[in-house]
């Protein structure tokens, strides 16, 4: 019983074909994977927007102390240095 070969081409072309499959389902799972991580910052917004609404705090008290957290942090990563705004 003759072996048949494959040829080159042949080979080229299982392999665009197994990588086209592979492109479509990982562009597939980057669709979900978006979807989701949407959906997440979709619930922490609303989220905050409730604990702003019934901590009874002003718009600029947030944001003053968002402000202080941001800058202490800063501080953290550059021991010895108070981060300057710009």
């Amino acid at each position: 019983m003759a072996r048949r070969v494959i040829t080159l081409d042949e080979k080229i072309e299982k392999a665009e074909a197994a990588v086209q499959a592979a492109k479509v389902k990982y562009d597939a799972a980057l669709d979900t994977l978006e979807k989701l991580v949407t959906k997440r910052k979709e619930l922490d917004d609303k989220r905050l927007l409730e604990a702003y609404h019934s901590s009874g705090k002003s718009v600029d008290e947030i944001i003053s102390f968002l402000q202080s957290s941001e800058e202490a942090d800063e501080s953290k990563k550059m021991p010895g240095r108070a981060s300057k705004k710009r």
